[in-house]
């Protein structure tokens, strides 16, 4: 129910008693150790759950023979603490040693089976891997099919799973599609005070604020922050994630200052939680470097993202889509400080990622639309439109129709007419841009203020 110190307090009452009655090298200590190792792993103290669970492992290691369950158990809570640190490469050597185990000691329909397919995915996900994910979670998700009821928390998990990798490929609506499921499940099967149901709100959240519909996205976000403000410590990471989210949706929105204060709630809690320039602190620095680009505070944008872009660069694999991203904002800004080469140079680093391996084709699109709005900033009006469309193109065929993100391109393109002085097709594009603004954004938006200048 995600009451984690009444946990910790009677599981700690329980290891005082089996270490009075018990060998040291029990199995039953290895439980008290491993049951509190998970407390702490719930509540985002890493280091604190790692601790426990070696120790806990230590004495499974003597006592049970090599192909024993509880083993598979114990190397799957340790790759579970590197994913949550963002440490991919040791927590998917600590997944295999599990699965490995439980290939040879379980029936091939097992629930734990599917677990351990599901885990291995989920680093895949977050690796950006997301071909090899999806098969993974597709694996899991067939075993609890035929396991389990229709109603069961681990089948909502698996379609949250598979709602996830389609969120990060830029799949919205069949994300949302999966997610609802999960909710469906989750809504019946849980509490409603549970952090998972949180996280099913938060999850259909981040779809509506990818597709632009941010009002939707707010009204999840804000059932979901409920819920985990009354389960969780005020220091733990879930809420930071549902800080980060409202800081996105209201950029978005055009509101920076209250943007700002949520990212700032998220840097706090993570200060307390975390060592800087820790992993967690990544999509923090990110949101901050956006949010300056918007109130025009360069420098200190462009110090956030180059602090996002060191993390990424030491933790995760080299052509990993979120270095694109960064790469890609990194060159907007330098745009934004005319210093066009430079800002072409970095475009061109994002797109020999993008270009070459599975990632959200948004985010592609973003890249393209940066560099058009670089040659037009050149008076380089041939190779900006080639940008533009390549951008378009990949917008209207993944958004929905009214989306934000094609106002901005109808926008750029209507400034390139101009400065062409294909006064038509300006008139046109800016038309299509206000239009959709003022249906989707408030009406105080920067934006709509931009857009209706230039008409």
């Amino acid at each position: 129910m995600g009451d984690y110190s009444k946990a910790l307090e009677f599981y700690e009452k329980s290891l005082e008693i089996r270490k009075k009655a018990l060998p040291s090298n029990h199995p039953d200590l290895a439980t008290s150790y491993d049951n509190i190792g998970q407390v702490y792993n719930n509540m985002g103290d890493y280091s604190k759950a790692l601790e426990f669970y070696e120790k806990s492992h230590k004495i499974f290691e003597k006592a049970l023979p090599s192909n024993h369950p509880d083993l598979a158990t114990s190397y799957c809570n340790i790759g579970q603490v590197y994913n949550n640190m963002g440490d991919y490469s040791k927590a998917l050597e600590f997944y295999e040693k599990s699965h490995e185990i439980y290939e040879k000691a379980l029936p091939s329909n097992h629930p734990s089976l599917a677990t351990s397919y599901s885990n291995i995915g989920q680093v895949y996900n977050n690796m950006g891997d997301y071909s090899k994910a999806l098969e993974f979670y597709e694996k899991s998700h067939k075993i609890r099919e035929k396991a389990l009821p229709s109603n069961h928390p681990s089948l909502a998990t698996s379609y949250s799973n598979i709602g996830g990798v389609y969120s990060d490929m830029g799949d919205y609506l069949k994300a949302l599609e999966f997610y609802e499921k999960d909710l469906e499940i989750t809504k019946k099967a849980l509490p409603s005070n549970h952090p998972s149901l949180a996280t099913s709100y938060n999850n259909i959240g981040l779809v509506y604020n990818n597709m632009g519909d941010y009002s939707k996205a707010l009204e999840f976000y804000e059932k979901s922050h409920k819920i985990f403000e009354k389960a969780l410590p005020s220091n733990h990471p879930h809420l930071v994630v549902s800080h980060l989210n409202f800081a996105a949706c209201y950029e978005k929105m055009g509101d920076y200052t209250t943007a700002l204060k949520a990212l700032k709630n998220a840097y706090q809690i993570q200060q307390k939680a975390f060592e800087e320039g820790n992993s967690a602190f990544a999509s923090t620095y990110s949101r901050f470097g956006r949010v300056y680009r918007n109130t025009k505070d360069y420098s200190k944008s462009l110090d956030y993202f180059q602090k996002c872009l060191t993390i990424f660069q030491r933790t995760l694999p080299e052509r990993h889509p979120n270095q694109a991203i960064t790469y890609s904002n990194i060159g907007d800004v330098h745009r934004l400080m005319g210093d066009c080469e430079m800002a072409i140079s970095f475009h061109r680093k994002a797109l020999n990622i993008q270009e070459n391996v599975q990632c959200d084709p948004t985010d592609c699109a973003t890249t393209y639309i940066n560099l058009g709005e670089t040659y037009r900033q050149m008076k380089d009006y041939t190779r900006a439109l080639t940008y533009y469309q390549k951008g378009l193109e990949i917008r209207e065929k993944k958004l929905p129709k009214n989306h934000p993100d094609l106002a901005v391109v109808y926008h750029n393109l209507s400034k390139l007419y101009l400065s062409t002085r294909q006064y038509n097709m300006a008139m046109k594009n800016v038309q299509q841009a206000v239009e959709i603004a003022e249906e989707k954004l408030p009406s105080n938006h920067p934006h709509i203020l931009e857009y209706k200048e230039t008409f």
